[in-house]
């Protein structure tokens, strides 16, 4: 089994989020889970922000996303590939 996911850290997440969601958005197919998490609701929003993305596509699509996203300012990422031989 094979599992590929994208972490992604964002800073200053008013002046990324705009450029990020781009990104997600015209990669879109290969993101099977995406799940997003910031402390604050409403008027206490944090500037900060995690996203969690489970990918479903080939190795060198998967890498190329990863890169886009790694160039915008203000976000930090890791492409981390677990692998473990089935039975």
């Amino acid at each position: 089994m094979k599992k590929t996911v994208l972490l992604v850290l964002v800073g200053k997440r008013k002046e990324a989020a705009v450029k990020l969601q781009q990104v997600l958005t015209a990669w879109g197919c290969l993101i099977k889970t995406r799940l997003g998490l910031h402390t604050g609701v409403m008027e206490n929003c944090s500037e900060s922000g995690f996203l969690f993305l489970e990918l479903f596509g080939s190795d060198k699509d998967d890498a190329e996303l990863a890169r886009k996203v790694a160039v915008i300012p203000g976000i930090e990422s890791k492409l981390v590939v677990l692998e473990q031989e089935e039975d």
